[in-house]
């Protein structure tokens, strides 16, 4: 009975696997495909990577994406982390109320985000493009970074903070040495987060970005009204890749740390 329920396990396992990556896989497979339809793989060609060359939209899209995304955020990190510390110190009447205030940009629909942020801005006569556009990707973001940054906060301990003050060490210094080292974990991984997220965006972008300003999501979606090239996958491919190869080694970087500090 116990050999059937591991059999079970992993079948499962291997079923939502296939679930979540065999879309990726076609996505990839199409990409080396040397015809020009989804519909039949003709056979195994680098066409469509040359082909990104000429796609100016596309990668004048995808330039834009990474210059939002990386603003984005280094901004959001920087508010996000400063807020954490900022709701660590509060009376948890006051920190209860913060936190589940930040739960509603999370948690809301991203077409009521987007829709209200379009409003707001035009009610205040902004014109949509990049600036309205890095304004809501911060605005999404730093609740993120500060639920990533506050549980490394919580784990601190106060005595090492006002030791390295008591030795003689200015705030600036204690800080850098003591505090940043012990959260730095939780920034990295709100930053990551926040770049991921801002990366992927869509239905805020849509409505935030104007017709001057298109990142990659919205570029490919007013493409779906013609016809969507395969350098799209290609692309696809090569940040699929990327982000992989990023987060093997951020989980990779800790692993080693921590073998060398055994040793």
């Amino acid at each position: 009975m116990k050999d059937k329920t591991i059999v079970f396990k992993i079948i499962y396992v291997i079923l939502v696997m296939v679930f979540l990556y065999a879309p990726i896989a076609m996505l990839i497979l199409f990409s080396f495909n040397s015809g020009a339809t989804r519909a039949v793989f003709s056979g195994v060609s680098l066409i469509h990577y040359r082909e990104l060359a000429d796609q100016a939209e596309l990668l004048g899209a995808l330039r834009n994406t990474l210059i939002v995304a990386s603003i984005a955020s280094v901004v959001s990190t920087l508010l996000g982390t400063y807020a954490a510390f900022v709701i660590a110190r509060l009376s948890p009447f006051k920190k209860n109320v913060v936190l589940k205030s930040l739960n509603i940009p999370m948690l809301n629909a991203d077409i009521v985000t987007g829709i209200s942020l379009m409003l707001f801005f035009v009610f205040i006569s902004i014109p949509l493009g990049f600036f309205t556009l890095l304004i809501a990707h911060v605005m999404f973001n730093v609740p993120y970074v500060t639920m990533s940054v506050l549980p490394k906060i919580r784990q601190l301990n106060k005595s090492t903070y006002e030791a390295a003050l008591d030795l003689g060490a200015s705030p600036a210094l204690a800080f850098r040495k003591v505090v940043l080292p012990e959260i730095l974990p939780g920034v990295i991984s709100g930053a990551l987060l926040a770049f991921t997220l801002s990366l992927d965006d869509f239905i805020i972008s849509y409505f935030t970005s104007g017709s001057d300003f298109m990142t990659l999501s919205v570029c490919i979606n007013s493409m779906t009204k013609r016809s969507i090239p395969l350098a799209v996958n290609a692309l696809s491919t090569i940040l699929f890749i990327a982000v992989f190869l990023i987060l093997v080694v951020v989980n990779f970087m800790p692993s080693r740390k921590n073998k060398g500090e055994q040793k």
